[in-house]
């Protein structure tokens, strides 16, 4: 059945909101002010199908991707970028309100920069033998297959060229197959996983895909396939060899970003512990000025750091550790000896740690989080513990998308 619906407000995850006495429906791409035809979704008793927008609301604009819409990969290029801006923010007012931490939030930086520049890619071959190569669908396992993607960093330029070469010579009927790249000063480097064991002649013909499309590293599930030149970013003044699959933070400049704000937090801190430190971004920057002890429960990317720090000029020492914090937490006697303590967790949080961090007697912790329910909850047990939430600062790298990044500023 269809129905008119007048959107009150923008959700969490970029749907329009229609508000009732009988609860919310969500529309997905429908924006405030608007009246609107939907149609039901099955399954989903508050989900409706956008049919059509009867009256459109003036900070509607066109989106500038042709996929938008149908990949799931953007939920929100129809809007004008100041009401964008509102709305991003307000994600992390309303989220802290809830939890009930009152502190001022920063105006939204845009930290987008030249675009994504890692991505993972999904390929399947259906059942009569049609190759799919692209993004999730809008709420769906399906693909979108895409040619082309406008929110890439240049430096991606080719990789999804080499996807579908890599796709076209591993997917068999009905599995699927996960294709990361990420872009490196050497060009891309490249991870497939879901494969399955592969026989020497196709490890002979991935090696000569890698060789064509000039990839930096070819890796499967992590095991090497071909190395043509090693896949290195510059972190600071370090040079840093990826392990396959690296996390990086989603954009250059949202790595820069977030590691200025910390370091301008950070001050005249001599001592200071980067915990879930990965390759490095934070500790890599922060060893220009003061000694690093850093932590994280991925090896490989505890291992580079290692390897990176020492040959760089001009950074103080850099100790690092593969620790899994999650279940062993620095304790506050370990904390006891660092003037700061900068923590930036997965989406799930620090909440472990957190709790040892607000039973101990560090005078400045830095919080970066991608998620600031998590954020909330880990910042609320500092709080707990004696420290005061000074400052937050939103940071947007992941444009387009309900997700938003945050630097907070707790002081004991």
């Amino acid at each position: 059945m269809i129905q008119t619906l007048t959107i009150d407000q923008l959700g969490h995850r970029g749907d329009g909101v229609s508000l009732s006495p009988g609860g919310a429906t969500y529309v997905p791409f429908a924006l405030p002010g608007e009246t609107v035809e939907a149609e039901p979704v099955q399954g989903h008793p508050d989900r409706r199908k956008l049919l059509r927008v009867e009256e459109p609301s003036p900070d509607r604009i066109t989106p500038f991707c042709p996929h938008f819409g149908v990949c799931g990969g953007c939920a929100i290029q129809h809007l004008r970028d100041e009401p964008y801006r509102a709305w991003k923010r307000n994600l992390v007012i309303e989220t802290l309100t809830q939890a009930g931490i009152d502190v001022a939030v920063d105006p939204l930086i845009d930290a987008h920069g030249a675009g994504r520049r890692r991505i993972t890619l999904h390929a399947r071959r259906g059942t009569h033998d049609i190759l799919k190569v692209g993004f999730s669908a809008n709420a769906s396992h399906d693909i979108i297959a895409i040619d082309h993607c406008p929110i890439l960093d240049p430096a991606l330029g080719g990789a999804l060229e080499a996807a579908w070469a890599l796709a076209e010579a591993l997917t068999p009927v009905g599995k699927p197959l996960d294709i990361q790249v990420t872009a490196t000063e050497n060009g891309l480097d490249i991870d497939v996983r879901g494969s399955g064991p592969l026989p020497p002649k196709m490890i002979t013909a991935l090696s000569q895909l890698a060789e064509q499309h000039k990839l930096a590293r070819l890796t499967r599930h992590g095991e090497l396939v071909l190395l043509r030149r090693p896949p290195v970013v510059t972190i600071g003044k370090a040079k840093v060899v990826l392990p396959p699959g690296a996390f990086l933070q989603a954009t250059a400049l949202g790595e820069q970003t977030l590691a200025q704000l910390a370091m301008a937090h950070l001050g005249r801190a001599k001592q200071v512990a980067d915990l879930f430190c990965g390759v490095g971004p934070f500790a890599l920057r922060l060893a220009e000025k003061a000694r690093v002890f850093a932590c994280d429960s991925d090896a490989p990317a505890v291992t580079a750091l290692q390897k990176a720090a020492p040959g760089t000029p001009g950074l103080k020492p850099v100790k690092a550790e593969a620790r899994d914090l999650f279940r062993r937490p620095l304790a506050p006697p370990e904390l006891r000896d660092f003037d700061a303590v900068l923590f930036d967790p997965p989406r799930q949080g620090a909440q472990a740690q957190a709790a040892q961090l607000a039973a101990s007697r560090v005078p400045l912790v830095i919080a970066v989080s991608c998620n600031a329910t998590t954020f909330a909850r880990d910042a609320k047990l500092l709080i707990d513990g004696g420290y005061r939430l000074e400052r937050v600062t939103p940071v947007d790298q992941f444009k387009y998308t309900p997700h938003v990044e945050l630097v907070a500023v707790l002081r004991k």
